[in-house]
């Protein structure tokens, strides 16, 4: 059950190209989003489709492949766990950010 603490796996489309970050050290860095769609009825019995946005990144090797394969729209399965991270905006106010570090990823759809 230790695996299952902080895991999490999404089924969803990109919303736009990867953005990619070579660093000096020679880390390669991808991030990108990908929209999840929840479909219920409300109690007026009418069709509602929710969708979520979520903020991914993967690291090394998972960046390759997100430049490399990774476009708008195409649709993914990733896995991973949920990061936070803080920093200081340039007018000093703090800020937070909630991304899901992906340590694996599978392309899905049709091939192109």
């Amino acid at each position: 059950m230790y695996s299952l603490r902080n895991r999490v796996q999404l089924i969803g489309k990109l919303g736009a190209d990867p953005d990619i970050k070579n660093f000096d050290s020679g880390k390669k860095l991808a991030h990108f989003s990908i929209a999840t769609n929840e479909t219920y009825r409300n109690t007026q019995g009418e069709k509602v489709t929710e969708t979520q946005w979520h903020s991914v990144i993967g690291w090394g090797k998972l960046a390759d492949i997100a430049e490399k394969f990774l476009k708008k729209g195409k649709e993914v399965a990733v896995e991973g766990k949920i990061v936070t991270r803080s920093y200081t905006d340039k007018e000093g106010n703090k800020k937070y950010v909630t991304e899901v570090q992906i340590e694996e990823i599978l392309l899905l759809g049709k091939p192109e």
